[in-house]
């Protein structure tokens, strides 16, 4: 077959499909058909190697028809027979040597994109710092004072209220008299600990590991011992007697304090939830007057005050209860201290390849004066 005739075919094959229509493509698909028997009739040789060629072609007019059907869009397939259109013509001179035993393969050229060109994961950037769960906004020993001891019990002792008083002397009659009374308070230090156990090929393939644990449990360690310091100080602390009714929450406060400093303890913290922290900032004047806080609450850099008394937020506090006090009167006490501590012998790590991380502190909370503090609640009504 002449190379002039091959050529004249493609070029009859490109023009029906530029036409953009069914019917045309139907055309288009006659013309292959003879173009195939053309060939098949004057070089038996190649019928085999281009018939694979020609079938590609064929499948594709094919699905052009049903496309041209249900969108009536034809420039995508005049698109993709002028890439094939061109592909035959520039590889013309190997198709025509095609014999047996020799065959050449044809490919069209589009438009890469990673779904269809890449093989495999494209490269990334990792951000070795782990997004972490936040850990509380404050911690009961923030607040309190710290004793190191030797053993595992502190014993410290209270004064009561004695009898007797100090008093002007009367000439020629006995002075006053005062006597005391104590009390020793033992308070026994428990371990509050956990740990994670993790596998040496984690650890080695996830190189975030090892600054990830010692924050996460520490993280979660706080969590812990607020929750169990929290209990002791709810205990302890002397019930407020202010109520809602009648007056805002900031009025509540402002009474406790006055109640605490008229027994002489010197305020220096108020806790209580975000919600409740939050729903003070907007105290009304009166319904429907708007806002407006006594001049003697401020807010300074984001910390609310009375009468520069820090208010704190805290979760570890329950629901609409508050804690206002002198915690000079409160201390952590530590047997031992916080410790973190890596072992690949413990258990059966060393014959699995596991490596246990451990955290723990043998403390207590000695609420030495319960006095000193007063736990309310939003919500009461009534004493």
């Amino acid at each position: 077959m002449e190379s002039t005739e091959i050529k004249d075919a493609l070029a009859q094959i490109k023009a029906s499909v530029e036409a953009k229509s069914t019917e045309q493509t139907v055309e288009v698909k006659n013309l292959i058909s003879a173009l195939e028997e053309k060939i098949r009739a004057e070089n038996s040789a190649t019928i085999e190697e281009l018939k694979s060629s020609l079938a590609a072609i064929q499948e594709h007019a094919d699905k052009l028809d049903v496309k041209l059907q249900e969108k009536g869009a034809n420039t995508a397939a005049n698109g993709y027979f002028n890439n094939v259109t061109k592909s035959i013509e520039d590889n013309f001179g190997e198709i025509k040597q095609v014999r047996g035993g020799k065959s050449v393969q044809v490919k069209t050229v589009g438009d890469m994109t990673l779904g269809v060109n890449l093989t495999g994961a494209q490269p990334k950037d990792y951000n070795m710092d782990v997004v972490m769960i936040p850990g509380q906004m404050v911690n009961v020993s923030d607040l309190t004072g710290s004793v190191n001891i030797s053993g595992g019990v502190y014993t410290y002792v209270r004064e009561g209220v004695g009898e007797g008083s100090i008093a002007t002397q009367v000439e020629g009659s006995s002075k006053a008299q005062r006597d005391y009374d104590f009390t020793a308070v033992d308070l026994a230090t428990d371990f509050i600990a956990g740990f994670a156990r993790y596998s040496k090929k984690m650890a080695n393939n996830l190189p975030y590991l090892t600054s990830f644990i010692p924050k996460a449990l520490r993280r979660d360690y706080f969590i812990a011992e607020n929750s169990a310091f929290y209990t002791v100080l709810a205990a302890a602390a002397t019930a407020s007697t202010q109520i809602i009714t009648g007056q805002n929450k900031i009025e509540m406060l402002i009474g406790d304090i006055a109640t605490q400093e008229g027994l002489n303890f010197t305020v220096n913290a108020i806790v209580m939830r975000p919600a409740d922290y939050w729903n003070i900032l907007i105290t009304e004047k009166s319904t429907g007057a708007g806002y407006g806080l006594p001049g003697v609450v401020t807010v300074e850099g984001g910390q609310l005050r009375i009468n520069g008394i820090p208010v704190y937020k805290a979760n570890w506090v329950a629901a609409n209860k508050y804690l206002v006090g002198d915690w000079s009167r409160i201390n952590k006490i530590n047997t031992e201290g916080l410790s973190l501590e890596f072992s690949e012998h413990e258990g059966t790590n060393f014959v699995k390849n596991n490596i246990t991380a451990r955290i723990e502190s043998q403390t207590g909370l000695a609420v030495e004066q319960p006095a000193a503090i007063v736990i309310g609640d939003f919500t009461q009504t009534s004493v």
